[in-house]
């Protein structure tokens, strides 16, 4: 989980610059550039919590994450993306808790993605002044969509591609996948 949260850190700040590239090639709509990609902020999550399944690895892997990117990357946001990546972790951990940690298929990586998304707006859009703005309700609606296939179809993608390497034989996802005889 550690290494995992920690490679992801260094994801993370890639997506920053990813981020600015986008945002200066969007013109006047660069602002909005962050919810295209912002998905690719909440994959560490759902990850962690395919491969070791035990409560609360979601929203440690994502303050993890968030403590490299201040720390050693010197993220431009500060602090308060430790607060937010709590937030991210919690939401993208959420359907997997509701399923006791039991259910690892498409719909509830989807879900996942859409409540790290959902959850973590509010409080965005508070923090960077977004209520009262008319394109609230588009912000929402391309993060969520972002979220959805970013931070939990694409987790789903690379949760099934490590599981068939076997590196990740050793955690509960592998032990998993050796009872259902998948292994």
């Amino acid at each position: 989980m550690v290494v995992i949260g920690v490679v992801f850190g260094f994801v993370y700040w890639a997506l920053v610059q990813a981020w600015n590239g986008l945002a200066i090639a969007m013109g006047p709509a660069g602002d909005l550039a962050q919810h295209v990609i912002f998905g690719g902020w909440l994959l560490v999550a759902p990850i962690v919590v395919a491969i070791v399944r035990r409560p609360g690895s979601g929203v440690v892997a994502e303050v993890l994450a968030s403590v490299v990117e201040i720390v050693f990357l010197g993220s431009p946001i500060g602090p308060t993306l430790m607060i937010a990546a709590a937030i991210q972790g919690a939401g993208s951990e959420l359907p997997f808790l509701l399923t006791r940690y039991r259910r690892f298929g498409w719909w509830v990586f989807a879900v996942s993605g859409l409540l790290g998304a959902s959850l973590v707006f509010f409080y965005t859009a508070f923090r960077m002044g977004w209520y009262g703005q008319d394109i609230l309700w588009l912000r929402l609606a391309m993060q969520v969509v972002s979220g959805v296939i970013l931070g939990g179809l694409l987790a789903k993608v690379i949760v099934d591609a490590l599981a068939r390497t076997g590196v990740v034989d050793n955690f509960a996802i592998g032990r998993a996948l050796a009872v259902s005889g998948r292994g």
